[in-house]
């Protein structure tokens, strides 16, 4: 009887995790099941990479200078769109602050940036170069909205949550609307704004490599044209650049928020 009621115990005690658990390994083996995902092609497919991995060593060490120009024209694009993006953020995200403008912009600015975040950036790449063609010029422009839908909400968020004890202190002694936002709103996010452009360069870092496989330039488009030519041992030199090009811009980015964190300037 003891065991019984021990083993009932149990059993009441686990089922709100174990209900779920079964509800989710139904789901993803339904979800396994309609994308033809198998354990079998995933062996074959580590496999056949590994064998693949082997027609792409050594590098090409020789077409290392190559890549140096591509590779900073990537960063280049990058920091563009990081810095566009960013400043454009910032007056979309006092345009979606409640505190800052009315109900009716903030919706409609608020949709604006939920609107851009659903669309990727490869998407908007696409459409840029129909109407620009190919080149940095699309790349910047993608990466410049891609900021706007990331930071512009997180600074929106951060402007709504800032005490409005100051800003009504401000308002009372004479202090206009600018005064308020420049004097007041602005101090305050800098900080954040500076980690969360930090943070978006990283991103675009990444994209920017993505972006140029599909015609817009630097490193990526020498990764995607050296696959295409069989030319593996120039990808494989390609892809290096690119790894340490990641590699350093996070290393950066991190020294850069540490810095700003001894100096107290993130709380």
């Amino acid at each position: 009887m003891i065991i019984m009621h021990l083993g009932k115990y149990n059993l009441k005690r686990y089922r709100k995790w174990i209900l779920p658990l079964v509800a989710l390994a139904v789901v993803t083996e339904g979800a396994a099941i309609v994308c033809g995902a198998t354990f079998e092609k995933l062996w074959d497919g580590l496999f056949k990479g590994v064998s693949f991995l082997g027609y792409m060593f050594p590098p090409d060490w020789s077409a290392f200078p190559e890549m140096l120009q591509p590779a900073f024209q990537s960063i280049i694009i990058a920091f563009l769109g990081t810095v566009f993006g960013t400043l454009l953020s910032v007056i979309f995200a006092l345009l979606a602050a409640a505190n800052i403008s009315n109900t009716w912009v903030r919706n409609i600015t608020r949709f604006f940036i939920g609107f851009e975040r659903s669309i990727p950036e490869i998407v908007i790449l696409l459409l840029l170069i129909a109407a620009f063609g190919l080149g940095t010029m699309p790349a910047i422009i993608a990466l410049t909205l891609g900021c706007i839908g990331m930071i512009g909400k997180l600074l929106a968020d951060t402007i709504e949550e800032l005490d409005p004890i100051m800003m009504e202190s401000m308002a009372s002694v004479g202090a206009n609307k600018t005064q308020i936002i420049v004097f007041g709103v602005l101090p305050q996010i800098m900080p954040n704004l500076i980690s969360y452009a930090l943070f978006r360069f990283e991103i675009n870092i990444r994209l920017s490599v993505l972006l140029g496989a599909v015609g817009a330039g630097g490193v990526g488009y020498e990764l995607d044209y050296s696959f295409y030519m069989l030319e593996y041992h120039r990808a494989f030199t390609a892809l290096l650049v690119i790894i340490i090009m990641i590699f350093g811009t996070e290393r950066l980015s991190y020294i850069l928020r540490g810095q700003i964190k001894m100096k107290g300037a993130l709380k």
